[in-house]
């Protein structure tokens, strides 16, 4: 058995066992140094884990999407929607087994896109998509969904600034960077892993006027 440390991490795609959890690609990753891994530990209340699978679904089941190149650090929590029975807006919150039926309430499917980033002890509520690149800080509790490129932060999670101007997001999410295949993303690596638009940009043409 390997040792656990915080300088190790699992791939998604090589421990991901839930047909509800939906991975692309093969570089997102979770710091699991400190708990029981991925699915065990982070994704919480989804149909199709190692005791559930066998079970008959009594509703459509909600399903998780993470994207490629995500980093999720270490005791994240995304929640999802196997518990929805706590009915506010009945008299009683409490889930009588003999009407779990009537009472669920589908949350949706929760969506993490390319590229983002989830803070140690961060919660991702159920139902909550979070664009493209964007930044979760540590311990936040993510109520909504998070524009593309936005850093969040608190409880719960609020806008706290863009990563880049608005124009550069919205040319960065043209690019469909994380769609690219895997030779073009290596060959142009180097220019993402830097903070220069117009080089980025230069770089991609060039590239592109190679191939044309």
């Amino acid at each position: 058995m390997t040792q656990k440390h915080w300088s190790k991490f699992q791939l998604l795609h090589q421990v991901v066992s839930n047909k509800n959890i939906h991975i692309k690609g093969q570089h997102s990753y979770y710091s699991d140094c400190w708990d029981n891994g991925f699915e065990e530990s982070v994704v919480r209340y989804l149909h199709g884990d190692e005791v559930s699978r066998h079970w008959e679904p009594r509703w459509e089941i909600d399903q998780l999407y993470i994207g490629d190149y995500v980093c999720i650090a270490a005791e994240a929590v995304i929640l999802m929607g196997g518990n929805h029975n706590h009915r506010t807006d009945w008299f009683c919150l409490y889930p009588f087994l003999d009407d779990v039926e009537r009472s669920y309430q589908s949350k949706g499917d929760t969506v993490i896109h390319d590229g983002v980033w989830i803070g140690m002890r961060a919660m991702i509520m159920p139902g909550v998509t979070i664009g493209e690149g964007a930044v979760v800080a540590a311990n936040s509790v993510v109520t909504k969904d998070v524009e593309p490129y936005a850093i969040v932060g608190g409880n719960p999670a609020k806008f706290i600034k863009h990563r880049f101007e608005v124009t550069q997001v919205e040319k960065l999410l043209s690019m469909k960077v994380y769609d690219w295949p895997e030779k073009k993303f290596n060959a142009l690596r180097e220019h993402l892993s830097q903070s220069n638009f117009n080089q980025l940009e230069q770089a991609v043409a060039e590239y592109d006027s190679r191939l044309s």
